[in-house]
């Protein structure tokens, strides 16, 4: 009820987890088509978002990306709620980038870098007030032309704005070295004091009605201090009005490798019965979903890895909490599933792109075909959609049969 009350239309104790290299729009619209009831993008870095560049062309919501989902297919609006998930070092940066999502750079983009740095790159857009236990507090330490500047207030929603981000993901999990060494996501699990900044400077500036999320992992390391960190960082985030966290339950140095520490979620819910918490980790098929809710108590669960070429997961999930008998995918229901994935990626991505993306996916939806070995040595050489149109024709035959009989 606490997740229903915050988004109605997140019905179900899932989702589709952000996915760097595959969440675009056609993997998620299928996704949706599957039964996921709420996805969230990749993480899109603050700074590329700030420069106008591709970061925002990304989360598919830029004007030419809207123009090309509406001209080319008639569910354009199949993509809601969506989650905007912002990765990066600076908590201006953050922010700024943040409400450029929200606003979907109705502004010209020199506006919101001085959100982010000011007219003499002084920062902006910093929180200097906080809630602490319910009473909000001056924090200390801050020059007094930051306490006395003004910050511009981000734009009033539009009703365009229903087809855009519903909700913000701040990313400070991605256990990627490049990303780690920049000072970016996982990184903050090592420095709590720098990750609340973030934290307190993107709800501040996202406006009141647009909820705000964190994606954590369970500490940087196994030390100590790490673990410290994470509870500071937890508890830092529900004060300052986040909706709720998403733990992946490994640590950022263990990156994939090792088993997911579902027992540190199940204590962690223990602990923080008053809040909602979704869990992550170790989700390969549906069964798992409801394995973690049962074990940890976590409100929902992240489907990240195990979603990719198995948008099945989503509708085998919501088969089970209907009680009805879990389905596998026919070689029909696989080809219902990759044709229109292909012409969704080819619709928001062009043909080129999507020909190498749809690559990646046909080696992926391969655990499901009898011949999963002859599927991956076909789809690796795949450069267009040209070759992957040949290629599903080849893989799947026995569906060209059926629909030539009908």
């Amino acid at each position: 009820p606490r997740v229903a009350a915050i988004l109605p239309s997140f019905d179900a104790p899932f989702f589709q987890a952000g996915l760097a290299g595959y969440s675009d729009g056609a993997m998620r619209i299928v996704a949706r088509r599957h039964g996921a009831p709420l996805c969230v993008t990749e993480a899109l870095l603050d700074r590329m978002l700030l420069g106008g560049g591709r970061g925002f062309h990304k989360a598919d919501l830029g004007l030419q990306d809207q123009q090309l989902l509406h001209e080319n297919l008639p569910s354009g609006n199949e993509d809601h709620p969506l989650v905007g998930q912002i990765i990066g070092g600076d908590p201006d940066e953050m922010a700024a980038s943040a409400v450029k999502m929200i606003e979907q750079g109705r502004r010209h983009n020199k506006a919101y870098r001085d959100m982010a740095y000011g007219h003499d790159h002084t920062p902006t857009y910093i929180d200097t007030r906080w809630t602490v236990c319910g009473e909000e507090v001056l924090l200390p330490d801050f020059p007094e032309e930051a306490l006395k500047r003004k910050r511009p207030a981000p734009d009033q929603p539009t009703a365009e704005s229903n087809r855009g981000f519903a909700m913000i993901d701040v990313n400070l999990a991605c256990p990627v070295k490049k990303i780690d060494r920049k000072h970016r996501g996982g990184h903050w699990l090592t420095d709590s004091s720098g990750a609340i900044d973030i934290l307190r400077a993107v709800r501040a500036a996202v406006p009141s009605h647009i909820p705000v999320s964190v994606k954590l992992r369970r500490a940087y390391d196994d030390t100590p201090e790490m673990a410290d960190n994470f509870e500071k960082i937890f508890t830092a985030a529900y004060e300052l009005g986040y909706a709720w966290a998403t733990v992946h339950a490994r640590t950022v140095e263990q990156k994939y490798i090792g088993p997911s520490r579902w027992t540190f979620l199940k204590d962690l819910v223990a602990r923080h019965r008053g809040v909602p918490i979704f869990g992550s980790g170790d989700i390969w098929e549906a069964a798992d979903i409801f394995r973690m809710i049962a074990y940890t108590g976590v409100s929902g669960v992240s489907v990240a890895r195990g979603c990719i070429g198995n948008p099945w997961i989503f509708r085998q999930a919501r088969e089970m909490l209907a009680g009805r008998p879990v389905r596998s995918p026919s070689m029909s229901g696989q080809r219902e599933a990759l044709q229109p994935h292909c012409a969704l990626s080819v619709a928001l991505n062009g043909e080129l792109p999507a020909g190498k993306m749809m690559r990646k996916f046909g080696i992926k939806f391969a655990q499901h075909h009898p011949e999963p070995e002859k599927v991956k040595s076909a789809m690796v050489k795949v450069n267009s959609t040209a070759d992957w149109r040949a290629a599903l024709d080849a893989l799947y035959p026995e569906v060209i049969a059926a629909e030539a009989i009908a």
